[in-house]
């Protein structure tokens, strides 16, 4: 499970502004499969997040109104 501040429709999340879930992620991620889930109000959804190369999305977002599942392996 991953915090977040707010997430856009891509799976990207706005953090805490370290980078240390992304790096964790991405290391994670280099080594075996890892799930990343964040957990979210739907009114933290927005249009979008800024974001940089460094910056992982998530595979799950669920809200209290909906579960979104993203496709993250073809675009990594």
């Amino acid at each position: 499970m991953v915090p977040l501040l707010a997430f856009d429709p891509d799976g990207y999340r706005l953090g805490y502004g370290g980078g240390f879930y992304d790096r964790t992620l991405a290391k994670l991620r280099s080594e075996a499969h890892a799930v990343a889930v964040g957990v979210a109000y739907a009114a933290q959804e927005v249009p979008f997040v800024p974001r940089g190369s460094f910056d992982q999305p998530l595979d799950l977002i669920v809200t209290d109104r909906s579960v979104f599942k993203f496709d993250i392996r073809k675009e990594t």
